[in-house]
């Protein structure tokens, strides 16, 4: 069975890499035995998290990228695929949000927001998608949220860049079938960097602990199993899906 979730010999690229659940996301799939082209556009706090990687034994290397830049990431992605042969697993992590209401968000951070969170994943599935279609195999993860199915004030961008990257999800599930799988992978609410004021917010926190079946916030290691799931050959059939993994809480919140 563990050969089902091996990424031996096998070439991913993670966004968002530096820091968060995608550090986590490219330690993982190093760990699983992928290759892992780590990109985000710090280089130093991703350079970081490379030498992680490498110091635990696992192969990794930097790319510092904007992912909002179009032609960058064409460049980037061929870039990849001349030097290694292959992209057998993407991850499209990378994401920004901003905290205002509506009617108080300017449309400059809108547009931010959806570049980043649903126009760069997008790009990114394109370009990588031609060389896995051309390969006949291939995996693509984009990482959702909870904010894809359910709504939240204050993160009006998020919320409609994850609602849209779950509709792009299922669309290129069928356009890119059937040797190429696109799953999202839909996080509840995880301890991480980008949320430390919800976690510091005692309101908020038990709110998470008393309406999600788990009582408990999660943590990036409760990802790692369902990403290998849909990374490796273990989720061969599962495509056009969105794994949610929350703890139960939009089962009882929906």
């Amino acid at each position: 069975m563990a050969d089902l979730f091996s990424l031996k010999d096998e070439v991913a690229v993670v966004t968002g890499a530096s820091r968060g659940l995608g550090r986590d996301f490219a330690q993982t799939l190093a760990d699983a035995g992928a290759h892992v082209v780590c990109i985000a556009r710090t280089a130093q706090a991703l350079n970081a998290a490379v030498d992680a990687i490498q110091a635990g034994g696992g192969a990794a290397e930097a790319m510092a990228l904007d992912i909002t830049d179009e032609a960058a990431v064409v460049r980037a992605i061929a870039d990849i695929t001349m030097r290694h042969g292959r992209i057998d697993v993407l991850v499209n992590n990378a994401g920004i949000l901003y905290r205002k209401p509506a009617v108080e968000t300017a449309t400059a951070d809108w547009r931010s927001v959806i570049e980043t969170d649903l126009t760069a994943p997008f790009l990114l599935a394109r370009e990588t998608g031609r060389h896995m279609l051309t390969r006949r195999y291939g995996r693509i993860v984009n990482i959702a949220s909870v904010m894809g199915i359910l709504g939240r004030s204050t993160v009006g961008g998020y919320v409609a860049a994850k609602h849209g990257l779950i509709g792009l999800t299922r669309t290129l599930a069928a356009e890119l079938g059937p040797h190429v799988t696109v799953n999202c992978l839909s996080p509840g609410y995880i301890r991480t960097e980008i949320n430390v004021a919800l976690q510091q917010d005692r309101a908020f926190s038990t709110m998470i602990e008393t309406r999600t079946a788990a009582q408990r916030w999660g943590e990036p290691a409760d990802l790692r199993g369902a990403l290998l799931l849909l990374s490796s050959s273990a989720g061969a059939y599962i495509t056009g899906h969105s794994l949610v993994v929350d703890g139960g809480l939009t089962s009882i919140l929906a």
